[in-house]
């Protein structure tokens, strides 16, 4: 069953002369893939957030303790 956005899409494309449906389609294809890498991107950030606190408590607490230095841009 599709919901009501897909069926309003649906109308409003119906209403479109064959041509423009092709060139909306192309659109909305190149839309959904950007949305589903977005997405991608969130579930990954998401599932390294506790990792990336981990992380940075590690640097602040070597950085209490002095042994932190910083960061020479010509070694990397």
């Amino acid at each position: 069953m599709a919901s009501n956005a897909v069926t309003t899409v649906t109308q409003m494309m119906e209403s479109l002369p064959e041509a423009m449906q092709d060139r909306v389609v192309e659109h909305l294809r190149e839309y959904v893939a950007e949305l589903q890498d977005e997405l991608r991107w969130d579930i990954a950030f998401n599932n390294t957030q506790d990792q990336l606190v981990a992380a940075a408590r590690r640097a602040k607490q070597e950085i209490a303790e002095g042994k932190a230095e910083p960061m020479d841009l010509d070694r990397l």
